[in-house]
């Protein structure tokens, strides 16, 4: 028997797994994939994490990723406004840099099954069962369900927001182009938005959001990039002067950026299990990191006999309310402006127009250092 599961290796599955590891704590982590691999993700980190990186030797500096100070915001139609990041940010690989977490957490202890999908979950006695799609099943007195956007598990809980179909589908590419290295931007098309800054090896990832309705009636993917997005003119030279480097894009349908629990039947949700971070919150990558962080000192915590179970989980759905409600209610908000020619000009323009409004939205949408 193991003291904690934790379902999903991406960020927030493998920070939980090494710090609860460093704690002498019996840790499974089972991962439905085998490393490396590509995730659909803007793979932009924002420098709130840099300290506890550090501090648990974490941060990829050996990757080499990119520094970002600048954002970009272009609307449909083209109009384009340049505003700092004042705290700034960073960009890595998921690919390298979730292979090199998974490394370190089998370093630290950590016993990691991948190409293992879990497909049951149950709670009875204080004490929690989980089966793989295989028929392997594992008891654990602590499970961390940090198996992201969409999942088996998801559907097998009954989570509310899998009964409504998500209007999104992502798609992500890594290229080559000429854009500034310190810069990310941000670009509208009608139906959606595509991300593009410099991660590691000098490569950029490219990374997009897009209606199901434009992409049904485009009728494929290249279809729509090419009747769709290329229609604003900073897309249509990206796509059209860059060296794609991936055979097929990385996609994923049915994102959904709805309401979600920090906390399901018994289960602690770090990540996107705990809400769909939209991209123009701050930043997934980050509030992954922070929030595995939060999971993983309460469980350890209630492990050591320091707090009870109830304790544990009221205190991670104050602490996970307190740092990102207000982050993933303003992101839901300003998304309603994205996706539009009139949105997005009026966006543009109210940051063209107001220094202190882009501050206040940064400042918003980013966390503090940890």
């Amino acid at each position: 028997m193991y003291e904690v599961i934790v379902v999903g290796g991406g960020l927030s599955g493998l920070i939980n797994g090494i710090k609860l590891a460093r704690s002498n704590h019996r840790v499974l982590l089972l991962e439905k994939k085998s490393y490396p691999f590509h995730r659909v993700c803007g793979e932009y980190i924002s420098n709130e994490v840099k300290p506890f990186l550090n501090e648990i030797g974490c941060f990829p500096a050996h990757l080499e990723p990119s520094e970002i100070s600048r954002f970009q915001l272009t609307s449909v139609t083209g109009k384009s406004v340049d505003i700092p990041l004042d705290l700034g940010g960073f960009g890595v690989s998921r690919y390298v840099f979730d292979h090199f977490l998974a490394q370190k957490a089998i370093k630290e202890g950590v016993t990691l099954k991948t190409q293992t999908s879990v497909n049951k979950v149950t709670f009875h006695k204080d004490e929690f069962s989980v089966v793989a799609t295989n028929g392997d099943s594992y008891k654990a007195k602590v499970v961390i369900g940090a198996f992201g956007k969409r999942s088996i598990l998801d559907k097998t809980l009954d989570r509310k927001f899998m009964k409504k179909r998500s209007p999104y589908v992502g798609v992500k590419y890594h290229v080559k182009t000429s854009m500034k290295e310190d810069l990310i931007a941000l670009h509208n098309f009608k139906g959606g938005y595509c991300g593009i800054s410099q991660i590691d090896d000098g490569k950029f990832n490219l990374c997009y959001l897009a209606s199901r309705d434009v992409l049904k009636k485009a009728g494929s993917i290249p279809a729509m990039e090419k009747l769709i997005l290329m229609k604003n003119p900073w897309l249509h030279d990206i796509f059209k002067n860059s060296d794609f480097l991936m055979d097929q894009p990385e996609v994923i349908n049915e994102i959904s950026f709805a309401r979600k629990e920090p906390v399901f039947e018994h289960i602690l949700m770090p990540g996107d299990s705990a809400g769909m971070i939209a991209p123009l919150c701050g930043n997934g990558m980050a509030m992954a990191i922070h929030g595995a962080k939060m999971s993983s000192e309460l469980v350890s915590d209630f492990l050591q006999g320091k707090i009870s179970r109830q304790e544990m989980e009221y205190l991670y759905v104050r602490k996970w309310n307190q740092q990102f409600a207000k982050r993933l209610w303003i992101g839901r908000n300003i998304q309603k402006l994205f996706g539009s020619g009139q949105g997005s000009d009026f966006a543009v323009g109210l940051l063209q127009n107001s220094a202190m409004v882009s501050r206040i939205i940064i400042r918003n949408t980013h966390g503090k250092p940890f």
